[in-house]
């Protein structure tokens, strides 16, 4: 199993440090992450820390579909990749309805088809055999609306990519997008994962996805990149209580009721009553009601919170549960360092 660095959405802080990333990479950390909602963007940090560091690798955790045409993600990837000497690695998400639809202006439409179209376009840019041209459902180039011009026309890459084959991977926990999932993608971006649970809720449908892919492989070479809040300290309620505003956020406000994914897990887990009362809460605009409805049980199965001991015994399910890389998410250099000592 191999450490990630997540410094999530407000990487920017983080990022122009760059001590944290810096102590991560010494320590042996493979990758580093960053992310995007309504905020800053996830591609201008990591490009930042390209630049300042050496060996680790550099990932999108994640950019978002409805932002950026696929082959605008093409490009910055193929770039990104050449800047950091092929440390890249492409981390996409279709993001929710209130996100894509509010900000972007763009319809959710279908993510699934979404998702896979995008992915095959990104692919062919990259790879660069012969001038882009695309047939989907969701994707046509050259374009061909009742408002074209007529003059779009297929183009190929003008640069040649370091690495035509760099990793891409998939943000899902919903069940059908995690089949897609292991069908299409290099690896797999789960948050809340459950290492406990994977065998019940998330390896058929990974399953489903490796067997449709047609690569007998393809499990093999497979990467299940689970984020997870650490908290290292010896005051077990103080460690719970440092992971619950991050899980509340999720499941009460991150989506609209009746679409929020976060919530639709807790629901799979069986903690369906506590994501209501989370919801409730948080939409009521009472968060701290919303922390406080988080239960002890939730924090324990998808976090690494408390002693140095506990979360050695706890980081055990997540090695057995087929967990490949680990994408620690904390700021504390003491937290850092014990994963450090534990995994690498």
């Amino acid at each position: 199993m191999r450490l990630g660095l997540n410094l999530g959405y407000h990487g920017v802080g983080i990022a122009r440090d760059t001590s944290l990333v810096a102590e991560a990479e010494r320590l042996g950390y493979d990758s580093v992450w960053t992310a995007e909602a309504y905020g800053s963007d996830a591609v201008t940090p990591l490009a930042f820390l390209a630049a300042r560091t050496r060996t680790i690798r550099l990932g999108t955790g994640i950019l978002q579909v409805a932002a950026r045409t696929p082959a605008m993600t093409a490009m910055t990837a193929a770039t990104l990749d050449d800047l950091s000497d092929g440390r890249f690695i492409l981390g996409l998400g279709v993001s929710g309805p209130q996100v894509v639809e509010g900000w972007h202006g763009r319809p959710y439409g279908r993510p699934l088809q979404t998702s896979r179209e995008y992915l095959e376009i990104v692919r062919r840019v990259l790879a660069r055999e012969e001038p882009v041209t695309y047939d989907g459902e969701v994707f046509v180039l050259p374009y061909r609306g009742q408002d074209a011009t007529g003059l779009g026309k297929p183009l190929r890459l003008i640069s040649r990519p370091r690495n035509p084959d760099l990793p891409i991977y998939l943000a899902a926990i919903g069940p059908r997008n995690v089949a897609l999932t292991a069908e299409i993608a290099d690896g797999w971006l789960p948050v809340f994962y459950a290492p406990e649970r994977a065998a019940a809720v998330f390896d058929p449908l990974l399953a489903e996805g490796f067997g449709r892919s047609g690569n007998a492989d393809k499990a093999q070479a497979f990467d299940t990149a689970a984020s997870v809040f650490v908290a290292l300290d010896d005051d077990l309620e103080r460690a719970r209580l440092a992971a619950k505003p991050l899980i509340s956020f999720y499941i009460g406000g991150m989506g609209a009721p009746g679409a929020n994914f976060y919530n639709e897990l807790a629901h799979r887990y069986g903690y369906g009553e506590a994501a209501e009362q989370i919801q409730a809460a948080y939409l009521a605009g009472r968060k701290m009601d919303a922390v406080r409805a988080v239960p002890d049980a939730l924090v324990d199965e998808v976090s690494l919170v408390g002693s140095r001991g506990r979360i050695a015994d706890r980081l055990e399910a997540w090695r057995e549960s087929g967990v490949t890389t680990l994408l620690v998410n904390t700021t504390d250099r003491a937290a850092l360092r014990l994963m450090a000592e534990l995994v690498v």
